[in-house]
């Protein structure tokens, strides 16, 4: 009795070892965490564009609420979040820039102060395609103003994707390098 009891445990071991890669999924509680702990990093990042064409750069996010995307050449561009708003600023042609509240982004939910993506309604996707765990969320006070589809790795945890799907359908994706924690003056953050 003593050997079938133990064979029924060795297999029941190996069975759950040989569970597909799902069982590697972070769960929403693990992935809000993560966000929140986020202080202020720096990524080299790659944008693929609506258009098809491709961007690069270096972003820096300061939680809660600034962010700065620097393009490379021959970009002229520079957006900053700071203050509640989304600053779009084209070097070359100088003047005013372009403004947006922050919260009528997705990308708020990244830089909210305080990130819980079980928060009802916020959570439209959640899945594991075999290397990372894919959440899209929107604010569910807001869900006309777009969504966020974020690809998180484990091990340890780490932002490494995201698109923003805009209130046109428009899709923007942003593939980071790989977050370094930086400390970066509040300046950098400022219009």
């Amino acid at each position: 009795m003593f050997r079938t009891l133990f064979s029924a445990l060795a297999a029941l071991v190996l069975a759950f070892a040989a569970l597909p890669a799902a069982a590697q999924q972070l769960s929403l509680k693990q992935i809000s965490t993560y966000l929140n702990a986020l202080q202020t990093v720096q990524s080299p990042f790659t944008q693929i564009n609506a258009d098809g064409t491709i961007s690069t750069g270096t972003i820096a996010i300061s939680r809660p609420g600034k962010a700065r995307f620097d393009y490379n050449a021959p970009e002229s561009g520079l957006v900053l979040v700071s203050s509640g708003a989304v600053y779009i600023i084209d070097r070359k042609l100088g003047g005013d820039p372009e403004t947006y509240p922050l919260n009528q982004t997705p990308l708020s939910i990244i830089l909210a102060r305080n990130v819980d993506l079980g928060t009802a309604g916020m959570v439209t996707g959640h899945s594991y395609d075999g290397t990372a765990t894919i959440v899209t969320a929107q604010d569910p006070k807001r869900p006309e103003y777009g969504s966020i589809q974020m690809k998180f790795t484990a091990d340890p945890v780490e932002l490494r994707q995201w698109i923003i799907t805009d209130r046109d359908g428009t899709k923007t994706t942003v593939v980071l390098g790989g977050l370094e924690n930086v400390k970066l003056p509040l300046s950098k953050f400022l219009p």
